[in-house]
């Protein structure tokens, strides 16, 4: 990990990963349980003791294809999934000591493919079938690598000009750099997975029409749509959601301006809404481009917040400042239109609410905090486009598609639907969870095997 006078200024990846010595040693500290609780834990079911096992013996090619088999995107996963609630949480080891750094060793195994030249993957027999993935996020593109791997015909759609959804848009690369990215999609090119970018399904080409071309249909399009907390002044220039100031930032090289002219701006002081892993991508992103002072205001305390921790303890590290139990109730602006202020109430805890944490309740207690920048990370939602230019969908008042929790099926015929745009915003990896399984589900009822 670089230090975090040296992080908070530059965006290329902070956290360094091991070295194979490194990962061999932490490999070696697994227990061998008969019981490998850790792979429970897995959404997409990699084989953990397995590649474990191998990579303590320094085998690391064979390490790498046994995950491959089950994961597209182990670079990814390896960086962005909370494996501290998931895998490594079930870690026996870690009811004593340390949990083994199972994330850590993922990661690994994918940088050292990158280092030494791609493995050559074996490519499968042609089977008798076409899918259209809609999207190209997490769910979409484990979808398209399951699906490609069983010598399915498979060609992905995105309405961006390139492709990765939340993936490129939406993390920084201090945490998943493009080139990165970038590997993970060739790997899947070479599979014989088609991506054409620039399509906008809904408005281009209907999801009928898509139909008539392919012999199933996958929507991965996830939850873009930005939630605001339709207050006074949201309006004024300077103010964002936290989609438009990490898309600036990460697909448009705002960081890289006036190279590129999609600035974002920072200013002397940016104000971040919101405590979760958007916010803090937000926050740490706004001290790269030149904030002095970068600012989360959470309207519950810290035991509430949902970023993971590692993410928390890094904004800590680089100065961020944490004002716990303060929501805006107003932007307030200058003559010429720009963010200039933002008025915030103190909060206190009351009873839980629907989501089980504490709810946040107002003291009428009042103060202002100057800002030059306004950006608000309190969530989003599935774009309606799809839904709105297809009936047939079923979905669910707040927009998001209704689709079986298990197979990723619709209210529409051979269509299927699974990420984000079914759960509203949750973690890349439980995307690509239910995106594995909506593979499975397209699978066997190509094959016969299923009704």
């Amino acid at each position: 990990m670089l230090d975090p006078l040296e992080r908070r200024a530059v965006f290329h990846e902070v956290n360094l990963g091991y070295d194979p010595p490194r990962a061999i040693f932490e490999a070696s500290r697994c227990l061998e349980c008969q019981e490998p609780d850790c792979e429970a834990g897995c959404p997409v079911n990699v084989p953990i003791q397995k590649m474990v096992r191998l990579i303590a013996g320094g085998r690391f090619e064979e390490a790498l294809r046994a995950v491959k088999q089950v994961n597209s995107l182990p670079a990814v996963c390896g960086r962005v999934c909370p494996q501290e609630t998931q895998c490594e949480k079930c870690c026996h080891l870690g009811k004593r000591f340390s949990p083994v750094g199972i994330g850590f060793l993922e990661r690994f195994l994918a940088d050292w493919e990158m280092e030494r030249g791609r493995i050559s993957d074996e490519l499968p027999e042609p089977r008798a079938g076409k899918i259209a993935v809609v999207g190209s996020g997490p769910a979409g593109l484990t979808v398209a690598g399951d699906l490609a791997r069983l010598g399915y015909q498979v060609k992905v759609f995105e309405a961006l000009h390139q492709p990765g959804g939340v993936l490129r848009y939406g993390i920084p690369e201090f945490r998943l750099p493009n080139h990165i990215l970038d590997f993970e999609i060739d790997g899947l090119r070479r599979l014989g997975v088609e991506i054409e970018c620039n399509v906008v399904v809904g408005k281009l080409v209907s999801l009928s029409e898509l139909l008539d071309e392919y012999d199933a249909v996958f929507l991965g399009t996830g939850a873009g749509l930005p939630t605001f907390l339709k207050i006074p002044g949201e309006n004024l220039t300077g103010v964002y959601s936290a989609n438009e100031f990490l898309t600036r930032v990460n697909l448009m090289s705002g960081y890289r301006f006036p190279e590129y002219d999609t600035p974002a701006r920072a200013g002397n002081r940016t104000i971040v809404v919101g405590a979760g892993n958007v916010a803090m991508d937000s926050v740490r992103s706004a001290m790269r481009l030149g904030a002095d002072e970068a600012i989360i205001v959470y309207r519950r305390t810290i035991k509430e917040m949902t970023a993971r921790i590692e993410e928390y303890e890094h904004a800590v590290e680089e100065g961020v400042q944490f004002h716990w139990l303060t929501t805006p109730t107003q932007v307030l602006g200058d003559e010429r239109g720009w963010v200039k202020a933002v008025e915030l109430e103190r909060m206190k805890l009351g009873e839980p609410d629907s989501s089980g944490r504490a709810r946040p309740v107002p003291t009428g207690e009042t103060f202002t905090m100057e800002c030059d920048a306004f950006v608000v990370a309190i969530g989003t939602s599935p774009n309606p486009l799809i839904a709105a230019s297809t009936p047939q969908l079923d979905t669910h008042s707040w927009g998001g598609l209704i689709a079986d929790e298990k197979t990723g099926e619709t209210s529409m015929g051979w269509v299927y639907a699974a990420g984000d745009i079914v759960t509203g915003s949750a973690t890349v990896i439980a995307a690509a969870g239910a995106g594995k399984q909506a593979a499975t589900a397209i699978h066997e009822r190509l094959s016969g095997k299923r009704q």
